[in-house]
């Protein structure tokens, strides 16, 4: 395997909410083609049916389902979901919900119940990511190495952080490089998944911190570096700090030039921490259409072709080693994980994902030419079937039945 070294339209008679692919997305110069389902070669049947299912509340709250297949975009749905309802009278450990805060200092980007900033930012129609937001400045970062601004990702991890403070830093992470980093195996003791969301779990400390980085590199190691898989959205984080201190920028302005602007991408937010950086553990608040074009970005190779011109982002082949299970088997369902995108094939399918909490996920199924986005906010302890099993199934029928 290759490493990086230095140098809706949909079928009529289905319901008008269901029917008509929406402008978003479009900016001057670039749009998405738009077909019916049948003319790519799309069974509309398994996806009615998880439309169905979505609108019957099987899945929870579900905000947007995007289906792209051969390029051209057949399915754009909305679902209305009153959040200012459902999360009046919430507290917990995640923050408070409409009309359910004790003060105005409760009011900020990282209360995750409240609709004012989760799932919709202020009113407009970029959602919340999450960890999606992982796989796509694992991109942004990709960018950087294909501009010669960043260094292969055998550099090492530490020499990007120097403006930190190193001195009580096991010696160990002086080791571990950008490869361990992406691949979630740095050697950072963490306790994310393995634990509830409250005090104990590293994550919610990280966001109550003042300094993500310096808390990030202030955890003790639990490993070598590359030798142990572990969740780890402080490590993530760190790939904001990376790419400003090799491109002077930060990671939004980067992404904003190098990504964003090639695509076509004009409307996003992006969370900041205190100490001012972008959050690329889960900050990132994007269109579902827009966001769709990433995965296409992928599924050409890192190559994007406007109207003007086709030019190349990405490296050569690193969409392919990006999504390659560098780490095998990492949950029970036996997943992969690759540079900060998932692998949770289905029946046989390689599918690459991007995957956030509350049921964010962006779909790539590369022998099927399909992309898929789908947008929820499921925090409310409402009991659902995962969306995640539902999507693949239904597109994996769909394409095929024909």
């Amino acid at each position: 395997m290759r490493r990086w070294h230095v140098a809706a339209l949909l079928l009529a008679g289905m319901s008008a909410a269901f029917a008509s692919a929406s402008a978003a997305g479009q900016v001057a110069g670039w749009d998405w083609p738009r077909a019916t389902m049948l003319e790519v070669g799309i069974d509309p049947d398994p996806i009615e049916a998880f439309d169905a299912a979505i609108r019957n509340g099987r899945y929870g709250l579900v905000d947007r389902l995007v289906i792209v297949r051969n390029r051209q975009l057949v399915v754009d749905a909305s679902y209305d979901n009153d959040y200012q309802s459902i999360s009046r009278g919430v507290v917990n450990d995640l923050g408070c919900g409409w009309d359910s805060c004790d003060s105005d200092d409760d009011l900020h980007d990282f209360n995750y119940l409240h609709p004012d900033f989760h799932p919709w930012y202020q009113g407009r129609r970029v959602h919340s990511l999450q960890s999606v937001t992982k796989s796509i400045a694992s991109t942004v970062l990709a960018a950087a190495i294909h501009r010669g601004e960043l260094p292969g990702i055998d550099a090492t991890l530490v020499d990007f952080l120097k403006a930190y403070d190193l001195s009580t830093v096991d010696s160990r992470l002086h080791q571990a490089t950008l490869a361990d980093l992406l691949t979630m195996r740095s050697g950072i003791e963490w306790h994310e998944q393995d634990r509830p969301l409250g005090d104990s779990n590293t994550t919610i400390q990280l966001e109550r911190s003042n300094d993500w980085v310096q808390f990030t590199l202030d955890q003790p190691m639990d490993a070598a570096p590359g030798d142990k898989w572990v969740y780890n959205s402080g490590g993530s984080h760190l790939i904001s700090a990376i790419v400003r201190a090799a491109t002077g920028v930060t990671i939004a302005d980067y992404a904003e030039q190098h990504l964003f602007g090639p695509l076509g991408i004009t409307d996003y937010y992006w969370k900041h921490t205190p100490a001012g950086l972008p959050d690329t553990e889960g900050g990132l608040y994007l269109d579902a259409t827009d966001l769709a074009k990433v995965g296409l970005l992928m599924l050409q190779d890192g190559r994007w072709t406007s109207a003007a011109e086709t030019v190349r982002l990405l490296p050569a082949g690193w969409a392919r080693e990006a999504t390659e299970r560098q780490v095998d088997r990492v949950n029970g369902a036996g997943w992969g994980y690759g540079y900060q995108w998932w692998r949770p094939d289905t029946g046989g399918v390689e599918v690459w994902a991007a995957m956030g909490f509350g049921d964010q996920y962006l779909l790539v199924l590369p022998e099927h030419d399909l992309i898929a986005v789908v947008n929820s906010w499921n925090l409310f302890d409402r009991p659902t079937t995962p969306v995640l099993r539902g999507l693949l199934n239904a597109v994996i029928a769909a394409t095929r039945s024909r």
